[in-house]
């Protein structure tokens, strides 16, 4: 029997999904990595730990199958995305990784807002202009890091830069380049006027494919390392919110789907680019051919419970969410800004920080595990309105491992007075890179096939409870009027 695999790079490991030809999941398996912050501000990965991560997830799950290497056929990744891998002409990384959560670049984001605007950068890309993004960090790299910056033949993603190893080919899927501030959404290609801008060279800048499509089979060095043959062949792939909603089936408009981690990203599907004039929510290209994936890239939430379980009450995540039920809907009056490191919701504000607000002498230790929650959820409602302003909410569904606790989905559930759909699959992202391979493999028509055959529901959605919908609306127009003034004081 055929089978496929999904591996997903993430920022904290590398997790692999095992697929038989018929659909069943048959295996996972994961290895752990670390971040490293050389500087205040830095996030950097060294590139040989994606190598080992991929490399013995991979190895693990095929072992625990008891397959034959030769019977995994296709791979596809999911990876995380505005990250910079500089790789010189035989693909060999020449530093380490600048990912997704380095904000190094702030002056490069200033003067490339100077040189185009942030409204022509809006109107080209669909992004916003921020830091975060890789056009930034790719000004850094040539002004700070000049001889690697000339040395470097390509200047790929993350998921780029492990295809690029994986099968000796430099590209990555559209997916990926429209996070970079360089891409022109609607032509759907590089962007001269932004690359110019940004003193950067076209040249650099990775192919650009279909994330079902095969970029290659697996080189001699590679094929060793995972433990598989020269015949496995790897797909354009994707970046990992992208391939979550895939593995999550949203694939069709209306379906918005709430990825809780320790960021929460919240995206849709849309046949059309859709530009939001609040830039609450971004436009990129989606995984799926010629879709487009309106979202929010992701406001701090389940990190912002491990802050306080871990340096304010001294308990663990889960024991934290125990706390949480022991106070009542509406954390009786205590609101908290979830803005630790800046906001992405109601507003992008990078000097936001979070606050406690309401406390008085008989609150206790699960008032503020609840408001810590219920301040996570009414900033996915922001994204959740908005996207419903714009007509392109109809359901949600979730994922991550926030949607295991069902305090936090009936809180979600009533305050936006819609109905929470779980979806079954633990690992979402590492799904989505495997419904690519699956539908590369000839297994189903597309992707959309795959997902539509593949992506289970629980087969209960939670409800809004009708008895506190009240409650949170009130706590919600507090915890508004609590941020907004707090923008006034450290927001600016």
């Amino acid at each position: 029997m055929a089978y496929v695999i999904g591996c997903d790079i993430g920022s904290q490991s590398a997790k692999a999904v095992l697929i038989s030809a018929d659909g069943e999941i048959v295996g996972t398996a994961s290895h752990a990595y670390p971040m490293h912050h050389p500087a205040s501000g830095w996030a950097e990965q060294d590139p040989a730990d994606y190598r080992t991560g991929m490399a013995n997830a991979v190895r693990a799950v095929v072992s625990e199958a008891g397959i034959s290497p030769g019977d995994v056929t296709h791979i596809g990744l999911s990876s995380q995305v505005d990250g910079v891998v500089p790789i010189d002409a035989r693909n060999r990384p020449l530093r380490s990784a600048i990912i997704w959560l380095d904000r190094r670049a702030t002056d490069q984001v200033e003067r490339l807002g100077e040189a185009v605007g942030a409204d022509r950068l809006f109107e080209l890309t669909g992004l916003n202009l921020d830091a975060s993004h890789t056009a930034p960090k790719l000004m850094w790299l040539a002004e700070n890091d000049p001889e690697v910056y000339a040395a470097a033949a390509q200047l790929p993603s993350v998921g780029g830069y492990a295809v690029a190893w994986l099968v000796g080919r430099s590209i990555q899927d559209h997916a990926n380049a429209s996070s970079t501030l360089l891409y022109d959404v609607r032509a759907r290609d590089w962007s001269d006027e932004l690359i110019e801008a940004a003193g950067l060279d076209r040249a650099k800048l990775p192919e650009i494919g279909e994330a079902h499509e095969v970029a290659g089979t697996l080189t001699a060095e590679a094929a060793e390392a995972l433990g598989l043959t020269r015949d496995c062949a790897v797909v354009v792939s994707t970046g990992d919110d992208h391939a979550s909603c895939l593995g999550a089936g949203g694939v069709r408009p209306g379906i918005v789907v709430d990825i809780v981690g320790t960021a929460e990203p919240v995206g849709v599907a849309s046949d059309d680019p859709v530009f939001d004039d609040t830039r609450l929510v971004e436009t990129h290209a989606h995984a799926v051919a010629g879709q487009f994936l309106i979202e929010n890239p992701g406001f701090v939430s389940g990190g912002n419970t491990l802050w306080l379980s871990k340096n304010v009450l001294g308990v663990s995540q889960g024991e934290l969410f125990e706390l949480a039920e022991r106070s009542e809907p509406g954390a009786r009056g205590v609101r908290f800004v979830p803005a630790l490191s800046g906001s992405m919701a109601p507003r992008w504000n990078d000097h936001m920080r979070g606050a406690f607000v309401g406390l008085s002498m008989n609150h206790e230790a699960c008032d503020l595990a609840r408001a810590i929650v219920e301040a996570n959820v009414f900033a996915f409602r922001d994204i959740y309105d908005r996207l419903a302003e714009l007509g392109l909410a109809e359901s949600v569904r979730v994922v991550g491992g926030g949607s295991r606790s069902s305090l936090w989905m009936r809180a979600k559930a009533t305050a936006c007075r819609t109905p929470i759909h779980r979806v079954k699959a633990d690992e979402t992202s590492a799904m989505g890179g495997a419904l690519l391979a699956a539908a590369a493999a000839g297994m189903f028509d597309s992707p959309v096939a795959a997902a539509d055959a593949l992506v289970e529901l629980a087969p209960e959605p939670v409800e809004p409870d009708e008895r506190y919908t009240e409650v949170y609306e009130e706590a919600y127009r507090e915890y508004r009027r609590t941020f907004d003034a707090l923008e006034e004081v450290v927001g600016r």
